[in-house]
């Protein structure tokens, strides 16, 4: 059946193994998150993605490439797809803390509340990404495998959507689904 109509699909990383004395930034999928990426490329296939793109980070890379080859899809790494810049915090001991922080950034979008940029510049850096591998793949459908916080940030300034309540959805791994060009949202898959 041919396909009706391109996507653009946002896709949260699986599953990490979470390494504390390490950047998040550097961590890599663990065994739970690689059989994730199976049911992934299931729930995936559907949309019938063109191309896999991927942030530099490896847990992203790794999503990317298992799902891409299962589907028989080419996948690349792209700049400036990475998560908010955060390298400079320390491991939160506690998920409520971390939420607290990820709140307020949410909040106070163009206030420096967290980490090393504000929401407004993740949110900016990462549209022009998204744009710009749109345009390098036209008329097709692309799959971007990111992180939470910046897919929450484009897609609750596409839709109109409240950031934290979305982030806080968006389970490891998770997507959404939105119709190309007019960014409409199609779908959330919250979780994997």
């Amino acid at each position: 059946m041919p396909k009706q109509e391109n996507h653009l699909i946002l896709i949260k990383h699986s599953l990490p193994e979470i390494v504390p004395s390490i950047p998040a930034k550097q961590w890599h999928l663990s065994a739970t998150g690689r059989q994730r990426c199976d049911q992934l490329a299931t729930q995936l296939k559907m949309y019938s993605p063109d191309v896999f793109i991927t942030s530099d980070e490896p847990k992203a890379q790794e999503t990317g490439q298992i799902v891409a080859k299962t589907l028989g899809t080419p996948c690349t790494t792209a700049h400036n797809l990475h998560e908010h810049d955060r390298n400079n915090e320390e491991y939160f001991p506690t998920k409520e803390q971390f939420e607290d922080r990820v709140a307020l950034f949410f909040t106070r979008a163009q206030t420096l509340v967290f980490g090393q940029e504000t929401a407004d510049d993740a949110h900016a850096r990462f549209v022009n990404a998204v744009s710009t591998a749109i345009t390098q793949h036209p008329g097709r459908t692309v799959a971007i495998v990111a992180h939470g916080t910046v897919i929450t940030l484009f897609v609750a300034h596409a839709c109109g959507l409240q950031p934290f309540s979305l982030w806080r959805r968006l389970e490891l791994p998770s997507f959404v689904v939105l119709t190309l060009p007019d960014l409409h949202l199609q779908t959330i898959v919250e979780g994997v």
